[in-house]
């Protein structure tokens, strides 16, 4: 049941978007592969989201401000846009199933946000609570540390998007008049006669572009432009400024034509600047943008749809750098990334964007979350070596979660679009949608197996007959192309994809006009329309300037990217290698991770022989969507794959301390203990190419690490190799440390050494000690003041 508040709200804007959005409460999913996605986050994400808000302190800042409570403010001080963005994501869920519980809490919850805004409408919990002892980070003033991290206007973008939802599928202004009582303080503050300042993260922009919609109120429209406008040009700003690339403040945004920096900030400022373009018809703006997805599509792009190759600076890297294991790929910037490629879609009408949204729906984004929708990735590598880390159920800085439980509603939205007397279906997806065409009421309904089938069938329902164009997407990789711009291609010679459009069963010759497939027709109803895509399995190639993809291919099925898994191998899969000509099969298995199609065949595994050499046995291969990986335990993945044993990588024989058993004081969720022993020799103490142990985030203090040996086994030296990731993270070498051994009796003692317990970076740290026979080793370790550590890999001998 549809609220009926969302038919009576309407855009009062003049100019807009030339394909507008069919709005996602008239679009209703059931296909089997989304409904139960968007089930489990109606009723499992929204929920738990709010409750690890509440557990962390995240709602009770509210309270606090508005002075219901007493205490400090809880948390790092963007906690308070994790609340709006879950509110965001609940208000999408109620437009489409009413629910008295949720919405009674949600009113109680916007009563807290409504007292926690002072009088001039400022709201910023990391201030209100404790003026004089600001949240670190805060700045020592309002607005004096916007361009350095406070993200005080960043989270008023998310509440202006929050507000606007719960006002559309509720009809209630509360949080609609905090968001206005903000934005007209941003308003009188900022601006050219005001404060020229840059935020340092984008997203009030958008939030910005919203109230307008709403409201139609034109200053929120020109402050979005301000903000836009005001990014590398430095003359008035209130502090020294000069170039900064991370937060895309280096140039000014219509002179800029690639994609740098911190890749989430980035795909904001994209979006952004697409919504004021549409909005005002400025052709720069329009050409930037179009710029910059050219850059991105053609250089940076990950065959997943991420972006962010970098884990310094969570940031876009060099043209072609795109490193698999070391990916960072952050969950957020998947879903900027399809934002942004969904208003590049608005913006021009060409199914290439929608190719690119498409591909990131089905891998990049959808691997961020569980299939039980309560545990999440923040980086989201192409490769994993060793046990690995899987889904967290948590983060101290929790953006993805949040993100994803607002994201994943708007999906229907993404389905059609109109222009004029033309329907667009850029996504196939079991369901029905209701549309109106100057008027005229139409009605669409899919039927399909999408994406593990090809065949989409369409009946049209019409009032009346009525001549309109229905503009099928052909996707890109049933046109023999992966993604736009030849960054990835098939493998010459392989299957070919193609296409067929039925009318009532016939066969028609429709033309292809920007990647859709036409049928411009009077309809008169009940007429069933069926585009069916072939889908054989490809081999994808990677453009050679890709580094990390040279020898090797990836594999797909229509719009699904695989990966290999090392629950399906024998606990391994860098041993695998591809030769030319190797054949895979599609396989439905309904049992399986929710009901997928995995790809069966014939790998061959890399051994060494006795004499060093190495040989290849065939083996049977199982290839999984890359999107629900890790859902079986931890264990090495790999999505590109080699194509000789070359490339591969054969397992050491065991040692004494791989066949350890590691443990540790603490180990933070996203990294694992058995990275301590795994036998994977790092290249630096910064290797983020394969698992590591780390204390995060304990700073300072004393921790722990640990191997417990089957039986007593004899020792005389252990190397340790640490980890630190100086200029990314938090994370050094140790002030010091010191090993202690167990006997039989269980007693633990120090090693007799003479040797230096050494705490250097980029090798392995060798200490010497009088032989013992140990059951256990210790390494007791000394955290620096106000920073984590960890461990690469731990050698015993």
């Amino acid at each position: 049941m549809l609220s009926p508040l969302l038919l009576l709200i309407a855009p009062v804007v003049p100019q807009d978007y030339p394909y507008q959005p069919v709005p996602f409460h008239r679009v209703r999913i059931e296909g089997a592969f989304w409904k139960p996605r968007l089930d489990t986050n109606r009723e499992v994400t929204v929920r738990y989201d709010f409750q690890k808000c509440e557990e962390t302190g995240r709602l009770s800042n509210f309270a606090k401000a508005a002075g219901r409570l007493a205490g400090r403010f809880e948390g790092i001080i963007y906690n308070d846009s994790d609340v709006y963005k879950v509110i965001e994501g609940a208000a999408y869920t109620l437009a489409t199933h009413p629910d008295p519980e949720l919405e009674d809490f949600l009113d109680r919850l916007i009563a807290d946000i409504a007292g926690a805004q002072e009088d001039d409408g400022y709201l910023y919990t990391g201030r209100t609570i404790d003026p004089e002892h600001p949240a670190p980070g805060a700045g020592p003033e309002r607005w004096a540390w916007i361009h350095r991290g406070s993200h005080e206007l960043y989270n008023l973008g998310h509440l202006y998007e929050a507000a606007v939802a719960w006002y559309e599928a509720t009809g209630k202004r509360d949080l609609l008049e905090v968001a206005i009582r903000s934005a007209d303080l941003v308003d009188r503050v900022f601006g050219p006669d005001g404060r020229r300042d840059v935020p340092g993260h984008e997203e009030i922009e958008i939030g910005l572009v919203k109230l307008y919609r709403v409201t139609g109120e034109r200053r929120y429209l020109d402050l979005a432009r301000f903000f836009l406008d005001q990014r590398g040009r430095f003359a008035g700003r209130p502090y020294e400024a000069g170039p900064n690339p991370y937060q895309q403040d280096h140039l000014p945004v219509t002179e800029q034509s690639e994609a740098v920096g911190h890749a989430v900030r980035a795909c904001y400022l994209y979006c952004a600047m697409a919504d004021v373009a549409a909005l005002t018809g400025d052709a720069a703006y329009t050409a930037a943008i179009d710029r910059i997805w050219r850059d991105v599509v053609e250089r940076k792009l990950y065959l997943t749809g991420g972006v962010g190759a970098r884990h310094a600076g969570e940031a876009f890297g060099d043209p072609y750098e795109l490193p698999n294991a070391a990916a960072y790929n952050e969950t957020c910037a998947a879903i900027a990334n399809a934002l942004w490629n969904q208003r590049m879609f608005l913006l021009h009408g060409e199914a290439k964007y929608a190719d690119v949204l498409e591909r990131i729906l089905y891998n990049g984004m959808l691997a961020g979350v569980s299939l039980s929708g309560d545990r999440f990735f923040y980086p989201n590598p192409l490769a994993r070596r060793g046990a690995g880390g899987g889904r967290s159920p948590w983060f101290n800085c929790s953006c993805c979660p949040v993100n994803v439980v607002r994201f994943l509603p708007s999906i229907a939205g993404f389905v059609y679009a109109v222009r004029g007397r033309e329907v667009y279906c850029n996504l196939y997806v079991g369901g029905s949608a209701e549309l109106e065409l100057d008027g005229d009421r139409v009605q669409l309904a899919q039927r399909t197996d999408y994406p593990w089938d090809g065949r989409v069938e369409f009946r049209v329902k019409v009032e009346r007959p009525q001549r309109f164009a229905l503009c099928l997407r052909v996707p890109g990789w049933a046109r023999g192309e992966p993604v736009p711009g030849g960054l990835y291609r098939y493998v010459p010679g392989g299957p070919s994809g193609g296409w067929r459009l039925l009318l009532d069963g016939a066969e028609q010759e429709a033309a292809l006009r920007d990647g859709y497939a036409v049928l411009d027709r009077e309809w008169h109803g009940g007429e069933t329309v069926v585009l069916d895509l072939a889908m054989p399995v490809r081999f994808v190639l990677a453009d050679p300037r890709v580094e990390a993809d040279r020898g090797r291919v990836a594999i797909e099925r229509g719009p699904v990217v695989y990966c290999a898994e090392g629950v399906d191998h024998d606990g391994e899969v860098f041993d695998l290698f591809l030769p030319a000509g190797t054949e895979l099969q599609p396989e439905r298995r309904p049992e399986l991770l929710g009901g997928v199609t995995v790809l069966r065949g014939t790998a061959r595994r890399a051994r060494r022989r006795a004499d060093g050499s190495v040989a290849a046995e065939p083996v049977p291969l199982t290839l999984i969507p890359y999107a629900v990986w890790s859902h079986r335990g931890p264990g090495p993945m790999q999505v590109w794959l080699p194509r000789d044993p070359a490339l591969t990588e054969i397992p050491a024989p065991p040692t004494a301390a791989t066949a350890a058993t590691p443990s540790a004081s603490h180990c933070f969720a996203s990294d694992t203990v058995a990275a301590i022993n795994d036998g994977l020799e790092p290249r630096s103490s910064a290797d983020h190419d394969i698992p590591r142990h780390t204390w995060w985030d304990h700073r300072g203090g004393e921790e722990w690490v640990q191997l417990d040996f089957p039986r007593p086994t004899p020792l005389s030296a252990v190397e340790i190799y640490w980890f630190d990731d100086t200029g990314v993270g938090s994370c050094r070498v140790p002030a010091s440390w010191r090993l202690l051994w167990r006997d039989e009796g269980g007693e633990w003692r120090p090693v007799e050494t003479g040797s230096v317990f050494g705490v250097e970076k980029d090798r392995f740290n060798r200490v010497a000690f009088a032989p013992v026979e140990a059951t256990a080793l210790r390494a007791v370790v000394r955290l620096r003041d106000g920073f984590s550590g960890g461990v690469l890999e731990w050698k015993a001998e």
